[in-house]
């Protein structure tokens, strides 16, 4: 299903150059904001305090925030906790004040505001969970990234693999840098939102290398430099792009704008992965595969002639 189709190839190779320069130093400037600033990690990996209430009635979630960030508790999370009279709330640990103090607090606060409210637990949740949280999180990444540089690797050719993983890397650590840069709240949703974006990032560059193998082994392009097919695969993928992440977005857009507290940085994540992911598989992934000197012979086996003069007797 196409939109439209371009006629002529979009010369996008000739200024892989420029742009990717630009990445690079987008790449740097969000790898030093990560160490400079570092990201601002949610109570799932820095440890606090989590209670579950119950209201007799749906519970007031906007009002419960304003009420508990009121006591100071600015990085609270609040949020419906299976039904619409139940509710979790997340506390980041503080210091100087433990957690019976923290939910002591809040409880008096909340019963003020409706005293229909009911403490159904309070449980502390440690930095070492926290820990193991990260510890996880990063084994994840990592396994995500051996297998999809595995899968391009048997699939196509290994300079497609290393060029479609630093694309993916890129798109990675792009989110990372803006969620440091703007100090937005990383949790485990976020973590999810970063591990989906490197499956659909791949996907994309899957889709461009796919187009790539094809023309070179259509005789019509034979004629055509490496620079040139990359061209024309590109080219060709553009109206499915527009279709395939256009309605990716929308669906993400909903979800950013309507989906509430809970949803909003997890979207965000997404947002930016699918544009730098549109971005890196056209002006890097296809770029670092032709400065690799990606060519017609890894992909196509020369077929070899047989001599009929073997075996001829003289």
């Amino acid at each position: 299903m196409e939109f439209f189709r371009i006629k002529k190839d979009i010369p996008f190779m000739r200024h892989a150059l420029i742009f990717n320069v630009i990445s690079a130093l987008t790449f740097v400037a969000a790898v030093f904001f990560l160490f400079h600033k570092g990201l601002h990690l949610s109570i799932e990996f820095t440890g606090g305090t989590v209670m579950e209430v119950a209201y007799t009635k749906p519970a007031d979630i906007e009002g419960m925030r304003k009420t508990i960030g009121a006591l100071g508790y600015t990085d609270n999370q609040v949020q419906s906790f299976g039904t619409a009279h139940d509710v979790l709330i997340r506390l980041p640990a503080q210091k100087g004040a433990n957690s019976a103090q923290m939910s002591s607090r809040v409880t008096e606060a909340l019963k003020a505001q409706d005293a229909s409210m009911v403490i159904k637990r309070v449980e502390f949740v440690g930095p070492q969970v926290g820990e193991e949280l990260a510890h996880d999180g990063v084994t994840a990444l990592l396994f995500v990234v051996a297998g999809i540089m595995l899968y391009l690797a048997i699939r196509f050719e290994w300079k497609f693999a290393v060029a479609a993983i630093i694309a993916n890397l890129h798109d990675v650590v792009i989110i990372l840098g803006f969620f440091a840069f703007f100090q937005w709240e990383f949790s485990l949703t976020v973590l999810a939102a970063v591990l989906a974006v490197l499956g659909y990032s791949v996907n994309e560059s899957v889709v461009v290398f796919d187009r790539v193998r094809e023309a070179f082994r259509d005789r019509r392009f034979g004629k055509l430099g490496p620079p040139e097919v990359l061209n024309h695969a590109i080219t060709s993928t553009i109206s499915r792009t527009v279709i395939t992440h256009g309605c990716t977005q929308l669906m993400v857009l909903s979800m950013l704008l309507v989906g509430g507290p809970t949803l909003h940085y997890f979207a965000l994540a997404l947002t930016i992965g699918i544009l730098f992911g549109i971005y890196s598989s056209v002006f890097v992934a296809a770029a670092v595969a032709m400065w690799l000197g990606v060519k017609r012979e890894d992909l196509i086996k020369p077929v070899k002639v047989k001599d009929e003069t073997d075996g001829a007797v003289v």
